[in-house]
């Protein structure tokens, strides 16, 4: 008699040390033999997950303003900050497909359990602060909309839980689609904006040449300067997260990676597609400043935040431009806007739910269903909003708004601490012959241009860090505020020491086993063998740490 076969049934957290995203790793077919356009196709769409992580509502804030307050001086910025974020992204992308692992589980497999835990916190916190700006920003879309209380918007974006339930049933390839529509809902509607205020084109170009200027202490416009306003671009444009979740993304695609001819086809095709999806979000960055220049006259809009902008695209006084005018009477411009407000919110649930996924299994090997894992997140971050909208809600409106951009603004600081954590060892690796084989790793010019960019924006990030203390203090605290922010600097610095040396001690033991790249397919290994062979390793690690601890 033949017995039932009870299905196994799977616990909330498991322990999880396979595939990145496993779930979805190798699911997408790609054609083999066809013309560039339909293998580009087929290779679409991984890079506009992550190109929403620069055009989130952070982005927003620090556009618009850096445009209204210093016209486009800071066009510039935004160029250098893509050109940055093209180059780190390709790397990324290249590590996933190469070397099978993502970003965490790379890093995770070079240093030990315990730094493993630490910088999964850190980068837990960064997703968190990540998720903060985008409460905001969803909680504000529906108010503007809608009419609904702010309290009550926070608590409904935390069933946006339900769509993506929804979204994990229907297939990575339409999630994929879904997330391009609505980055084409906000191209739409800040190029309309824009074409309507039609600004000075000559002046747009001349921005996009960096300039003495651009990072001047001088002078102060509504408490903003053009350094502090550059950092502000810089900081909410190259984000952690996203250098986790492409390295993860890229492998969606089903290759054989034993076959070096369609790995170096896979790593061509994504980086197009990245490049392709980046260069659609600095025109969208790019667009949000000309809109903050060209749409309202200089210093009109004295309410920086989406309520400030919101209302001015319905007040024909602070409006430059006769069409403008006479198209804001009709309110389309402002309902367009918060439109795109809650389109890019609910991107940014997509990726940010698949990031933690990818940062939990990799460096500490524990999987949750996403729908569990995103409500959990949300409802951590509400909490720093509802304090926010509680303690403001007797405030004059102004003073309301005003809080929540600077909490918006200020959850960013935790971004400098984890950016370093996923540059440098990103950049290490995927200069190590022995990690990429001969073929696959850094070119020189690769090479250089990723430690200028990866030293540069550490060092500007370390830079903002005194201010972003300030910011949550009240100002006769501020020196006390500056201190623990000199404190933090050196304990992020020790920090990365430590990390470097793990990396540098990992990429040596690795050299010394034989298991480079190279060498394992001059022996005839396949790489999938030898990314088993370093899974099972951690695996028995694991198992004698659980013994020791007994």
């Amino acid at each position: 008699m033949k017995e039932d076969v009870q299905p196994k049934k799977r616990k909330l957290i498991e322990y999880a040390n396979g595939p990145s995203l496993q779930e979805i790793n190798g699911t997408v077919e790609v054609p083999k033999g066809k013309g560039f356009w339909r293998t580009l196709l087929a290779y679409s769409g991984p890079g506009a997950l992550v190109a929403v992580g620069y055009m989130d509502p952070g982005n927003w804030s620090t556009s618009i303003t850096g445009g209204q307050n210093f016209g486009y001086l800071l066009m510039s910025i935004i160029l250098i900050s893509s050109l940055i974020a093209m180059l780190l992204q390709n790397m990324a992308a290249k590590l996933g497909i190469v070397t099978q692992m993502d970003l965490a589980q790379a890093i995770r497999a070079r240093t030990s359990k315990s730094l493993g835990i630490v910088l999964w916190i850190m980068t837990e916190l960064a997703i968190m602060a990540t998720d903060i700006a985008e409460v905001i920003g969803a909680a504000i879309a529906l108010y503007l909309l809608f009419g609904i209380p702010l309290v009550i918007d926070v608590f409904i974006t935390v069933f946006d839980v339900l769509l993506l339930l929804l979204l994990t049933r229907i297939g990575f390839r339409k999630i994929e689609a879904i997330v391009v529509a609505l980055i084409m809902v906000i191209l739409f509607v800040f190029a309309y904006q824009v074409a309507l205020s039609n600004p000075d084109w000559l002046g747009v170009l001349k921005g996009l040449v960096p300039s003495a200027g651009t990072i001047a202490a001088h002078p102060t416009v509504n408490g903003m300067t053009p350094l502090s306003g550059a950092l502000g671009i810089i900081g909410a444009t190259v984000m952690p997260h996203n250098l986790y979740l492409h390295s993860a993304i890229s492998q969606t695609r089903k290759i054989d990676h034993d076959d070096e001819a369609q790995v170096a086809q896979s790593v061509r095709f994504s980086q197009w597609d990245s490049n392709i999806q980046l260069s659609v979000a600095f025109v969208v960055n790019s667009l949000l400043l000309i809109m903050g220049v060209a749409v309202f006259k200089s210093g009109a809009v004295k309410d920086p935040s989406f309520f400030g902008l919101y209302q001015a695209l319905s007040d024909t006084s602070v409006l430059s431009n006769g069409i403008l005018i006479a198209v804001a009477k009709s309110g389309a411009l402002s309902v367009l806007f918060a439109v795109a407000l809650l389109a890019s919110g609910q991107n940014s649930t997509i990726t940010g739910t698949l990031t933690g996924q990818v940062i939990m299994e990799g460096y500490i090997h524990m999987r949750m269903p996403l729908w569990a894992r995103r409500l959990v997140t949300r409802l951590i971050s509400v909490i720093p909003v509802l304090v926010c909208v509680w303690m403001t809600r007797n405030l004059p409106p102004v003073a309301e708004h005003e809080a929540l951009n600077d909490l918006m603004n200020n959850s960013q600081v935790f971004l400098a601490f984890a950016l370093p954590f996923s540059m440098l060892p990103l950049l290490l690796m995927t200069d190590s012959k022995a990690e990429m084989g001969k073929r696959f790793k850094n070119s020189t010019w690769v090479k250089v241009c990723g430690w200028v960019s990866v030293i540069g924006l550490t060092f500007l990030n370390m830079l903002n860090l005194p201010d972003a203390f300030a910011g949550f203090v009240s100002p006769s605290m501020e020196n006390e505020a500056h201190i623990g922010a000199y404190v933090a600097i050196v304990l992020i610095m020790l920090l990365l020491a430590w990390c470097l040396y793990d990396m540098y001690k990992g990429n040596q033991e690795l050299i010394a086993s034989g298991m480079a790249r190279d060498e394992l397919i001059a022996s005839g290994q396949s790489t999938a063998e030898m990314v088993k062979q370093e899974r099972a390793a951690e695996t028995a690690e694991d198992k004698r740490n659980k013994e020791e601890k007994r």
